[in-house]
Order: C-alpha cells, then sequence, then structure tokens
C-alpha cells in the first residue's frame, strides 16, 4: 500500500504530508483548497505527464514523494530492482520533481531513473479513476484483461491450456517459415561446405604438420652448410682420421689427465681439478658421438626438398582459406562436416515440422473456442454482478454490456477474441463503448462497479476523484459502502465532497488553505472525533458549528458503522 505522500510546490499546495492507512481513505476540504492536487500529485508520481502549469506560483520546482509498502515477491518490487533501487529496504520510495521549465526528473528506491519506470509501476500499483482519467476503459486490451480477472480459475485454466498451444505452435511455424524461406541459401552454403570439405580431404593435412614441414624445409634448404659445419665441430672435438696431426679437444683433455697423472694424491686442489678434466672428457666424446650421427642421419637429397616445398604450398593453400595453423583447419573442418549434416537433414526437419504443425492446428483451434467459451459465460456474470452494482450508484436505468467478439481465423497470445465493455447509461439508449458513453462521474461509477465485483488483489492501491459527482442522498451512502467494501482487499483513496462518502472512511484527511490576501497556502490534516465529526458537518450545512449538521454527521457515522459491522 501506499503509505506516505508528501506533495510541495504543487498548485495551491505548499507542502503537505498526507499519512495513509490500509482501507478507506478519504480527502475533504473546501471547494479551491486543492483535493484535485492530490491526485494530480499521484498522476505525476506514477508517471503522468508532466505540466510547468502545475508549479505552484514563486516555487522554482513541484515534488512529489511517495513511499510504498510492498510484499517482496510483488513483480512491482521486482521492476524497481531491475531500475536499481535497493531490493533489501523494506519501503520502496519514489520521487518525481518537475521544474518550472517543465524539465522533469524520476527517482525509483533513491536511484534516477527514466520516467517511464515510474509509469510501469504505477501500472502495478495504483488504479486511478478520475474525471478525466479511466485508462483501464480507455485501452480495449484492458477490458479483456478486466473480464479474464474476473473469470477466474475457469479462464486461467483455458487460457493457461490455449497458450501453451499457441506457444508450441508459433515455435513450430517461425522454425518452418526460416527453413523453407531459405532453402536456396542453405542449398548454396551445403554446395560451398562440401566443396571446401573435398578440397581439405584431397590434401588430408595432419596436425602440427605445418610446423613440423617448415623445420625439415629449413634444414635440407641449408644442407651444405649443416653438414660442413658438422664435420668441423666434430674434427674439432673427436679428430679427423685425414688429419692424423691435427690437435682435437678430446685428446688435448686426455693429454692434460695424463699431466697430472700421480700428482693428485698430493694435493685435493689438484684432484678437484682432474676430476673436472674427466667430466670434460667424457662431455667431448658424447658430444663427438652425437655430432657424427647427425652427419650419418642428415638428408641431403634434392628430391626430399622438392617434395617438402610442394607440399607446404598445398598446405598453404588452405591457411589461406581455412586458418591460420592446420589444426585451425582441421578444426574448422569439423565444425563444417556438423553445418553440413544438418543442412543436408533440414528436408527432414521441414517435413517433421509441417507435420507437428498439423497436428497443432485442430488443438489450438479447440483450445481456443474453450477460452472464448469461458469468457462468454464470465461475461454474462460480470454483466450481473456490475448491474447490481449500479443499481446502488445511482445509475439504475444503465445498462452494462460485455462483449465477446470471436474472430476463427485469427491467432494471438491471448486467443480469438476480442472484449469491449459497453454502457447504455440511459434505459432504451444504444449501448456504446464505454469509455465515450459515460459522463466523468457516472465513468467513475461504473469503474468502481468494476473494481467491486472484480477485484483480486493484483492491483494494491486504487483512486478515485469525485467518484460520487452528480448524487445525494441514499444513493450518495450506496457508494460509500461499495467503496468501503473495495477497501476490504484493497487501499482505496477517494477525494470526495459528499459527507455521505466521507463517513466510510477508515481515515479522514483534510485539505485546508490559508491566505494572507494573496497567497494561498494547502496542508492536509488527519481528523478524528469532534475534528471529524466537524469537518463532515461543514460538508452537510456548510458549517461547522451547526446543531443540526453535527447531528445529522453523527447520525452518518453511525449508520456507516452499522453497514460495515
Amino acid at each position: 500500500m501506499l503509505r506516505e505522500l508528501r506533495i510541495q510546490g504543487l498548485g495551491v499546495i505548499d507542502d503537505a504530508l498526507l499519512e495513509l492507512s490500509p482501507g478507506l481513505n478519504v480527502v475533504t476540504g473546501e471547494t479551491g483548497a486543492g483535493k484535485t492536487m492530490v491526485v494530480q500529485g499521484l498522476g505525476l508520481l506514477f508517471g503522468g505527464r508532466a505540466d510547468a502549469g502545475l508549479v505552484r506560483t514563486g516555487s522554482a520546482r513541484a515534488a512529489v514523494e511517495g513511499v510504498l509498502d510492498l510484499p517482496g515477491a510483488h513483480p512491482a518490487r521486482d521492476r524497481a530492482a531491475e531500475a536499481g533501487a535497493d531490493a533489501e529496504d523494506d519501503d520502496l520510495i519514489l520521487a518525481r520533481v518537475v521544474s518550472g521549465a517543465g524539465r522533469s526528473r524520476a527517482h525509483v528506491g533513491g536511484r534516477s531513473a527514466p520516467v517511464g519506470v515510474l509509469g510501469e509501476l504505477g501500472e502495478l500499483l495504483v488504479a486511478v479513476h478520475g474525471q478525466a482519467d479511466q485508462w483501464r476503459l480507455q485501452r480495449p486490451e484492458q477490458h479483456r484483461v478486466m473480464l479474464d480477472d474476473f473469470g477466474g480459475k475457469p479462464v486461467a485454466t483455458a487460457l493457461a491450456a490455449y497458450r501453451g498451444l499457441y506457444d508450441e505452435w508459433t515455435a513450430a511455424r517461425s522454425e518452418l517459415a526460416m527453413l523453407t524461406g531459405r532453402a536456396r541459401d542453405r542449398a548454396q552454403r551445403l554446395d560451398l561446405l562440401t566443396a571446401a570439405l573435398e578440397d581439405i580431404e584431397r590434401i588430408d593435412p595432419k596436425p602440427g604438420e605445418d610446423a613440423e614441414l617448415a623445420d625439415e624445409s629449413e634444414r635440407l634448404a641449408h644442407a651444405d652448410g649443416l653438414r660442413d659445419g658438422a664435420q668441423v665441430a666434430h674434427a674439432a672435438l673427436a679428430g679427423d682420421e685425414d688429419a692424423d696431426d691435427a690437435p682435437y679437444a678430446a685428446d688435448l683433455v686426455a693429454r692434460a689427465r695424463q699431466a697430472l697423472a700421480g700428482l693428485t694424491d698430493h694435493d685435493s686442489a689438484l684432484a678437484d681439478i682432474d676430476a673436472r678434466l674427466r667430466e670434460l672428457g667424457i662431455l667431448a666424446a658424447d658430444i663427438g658421438a652425437d655430432l657424427s650421427s647427425y652427419l650419418a642421419d642428415l638428408d641431403v637429397d634434392p628430391g626430399r626438398l622438392e617434395q617438402v616445398q610442394q607440399r607446404r604450398a598445398e598446405l598453404t593453400g588452405l591457411l589461406r582459406k581455412y586458418g591460420d595453423s592446420i589444426d585451425d583447419v582441421l578444426q574448422w573442418s569439423k565444425q563444417a562436416a556438423a553445418e553440413a549434416a544438418e543442412l543436408a537433414g533440414s528436408d527432414d526437419r521441414i517435413a517433421a515440422l509441417e507435420g507437428q504443425v498439423a497436428e497443432l492446428e485442430p488443438k489450438l483451434k479447440a483450445a481456443a473456442g474453450k477460452l472464448s467459451k469461458a469468457r462468454s459465460t464470465a461475461a454474462k456474470r460480470l454483466e450481473k454482478a456490475v448491474a447490481d452494482e449500479l443499481a446502488h450508484l445511482a445509475m439504475g436505468s444503465a445498462k452494462l454490456v460485455v462483449q465477446v467478439s470471436t474472430d476463427a481465423e485469427r491467432r494471438s497470445p491471448t486467443g480469438i477474441d476480442d472484449v469491449e465493455i459497453l454502457l447504455a447509461a440511459n434505459a432504451g439508449a444504444a449501448p456504446r463503448t464505454v469509455a465515450k458513453a459515460a459522463s466523468g462521474g457516472e465513468l467513475s461509477r461504473v469503474m468502481l462497479a468494476l473494481e467491486v465485483v472484480s477485484s483480486s488483489g493484483s492491483v494494491p492501491t486504487f483512486v478515485f476523484d469525485e467518484v460520487d459527482a452528480g448524487v445525494g442522498g441514499s444513493a450518495a451512502l450506496d457508494i460509500g459502502a461499495r467503496l468501503a467494501a473495495l477497501a476490504r482487499s484493497a487501499q482505496v483513496i477517494v477525494v470526495t465532497h459528499l459527507a455521505q462518502v466521507a463517513a466510510y472512511a477508515d481515515r479522514h484527511l483534510v485539505v485546508h488553505k490559508a491566505s494572507d490576501g494573496h497567497v494561498t497556502e494547502s496542508g492536509v490534516a488527519a481528523v478524528e472525533g469532534e475534528e471529524r465529526l466537524a469537518e463532515l458537518a461543514r460538508m452537510l450545512g456548510g458549517v461547522s458549528d451547526s446543531a443540526a449538521a453535527r447531528e445529522h454527521a453523527q447520525e452518518l457515522l453511525d449508520q456507516a458503522a452499522g453497514a460495515r459491522a
């Protein structure tokens, strides 16, 4: 519910705090005190159009702030969290500021947010029924929503069954349209993939082959130099049979050890040097053997170089088309093969989808028929329930018609029905769309009747502005009773000028004005006991201290209390 509403610099209101309660909250006050500004403030808070003309004369801006109590699972809390609000707070604080230049800013849970977010939250939190603001009746889609809500479990069950089939049918048709509509593209793509796969299969690359061939090509291209260098190195280490007198490393190390032989027992330092010379001799022998093996294995076949270069050219052709390395080419080949298999199997998939759509069509049609029947049954019940309510709201001659029009060829997520709520405001008049057939006050009373009979608790707060316009006496008492009935399942805020309605309030707020001769300022205060009795007396007789008016006011309070008991 909306717990607090603070309004600053809006119209005649300088600074007012409305502390609201569950149940029925009634706002009263003298003509011109600014009661309507309360509704205007709520409109701004929930995304209404900003108008610089609403800013109070002499003020730089108008500001409206609301504090809401919301259960943790309410969809409005989820939407606020998406907008950046602190989801951990128990309260949700909304704010709207309008500058004198008409610029507007919005805040949700302490974070700046687009004004549109306030509008989205408003549709989840508040239904405003003012003289010129009946959005639920002015939007045709809302007529269907209201009927479906009233229809309860039978409509909800039929709608869920239909929607499940509709989603399945839509998905199958979408995939089928995509596959059949892109048949030429698929054929061209399949040809390209097949040619590429055949090209790769013909060359048959091996993982890492490009790197191995690059190393081999480099070795073969420099084979003469590699052989000469290795021979010289081998001769330097292990000697050359063709040059017996040439010194070499292994022989020189052996001579050095011979020179030290017999001396190492006399000096441990010299013994360490001898050990190192022995290691050096072993290492020189090992390296010499490795060089000998290298020379034996060195391939100097010119034909092999030509083969390697030709193979590398073939692989380079693949690299230009399919990847930076042979491993990339092989990975691309694997993915292309999977895609080709999928494309090749599309004809089978098309046939399966065509069968699925054909099977779903009669099921969807039958589900749509059941939904239409459930709505038509609910429409008759709604007409009767609203007629009973209108009889108590000074509209006994009015007739409400809930028209369910069916188009068997139509398919939509909500069924094959168009729902329109029509009203014949007077006996003998032809029903017209309800938003055009009634005056502002009548429209509010029609909405009150609809809300009373269909309220499901999905909207936590209802606002009615001048719902009692043009009525009085016992009809006004009936309106108060209906508002009180609605307030048993939701918070209701009513702006009224009738004491008969105000007598039913759970919380009575009075907008009062004070003038210094130049500027009028309005504020809001809750009244109880004698103060409330005085306000009701003022509303009845124009003065608050009339004994007769006060007696009548007390009778109204007693009558309202008895009716609510």
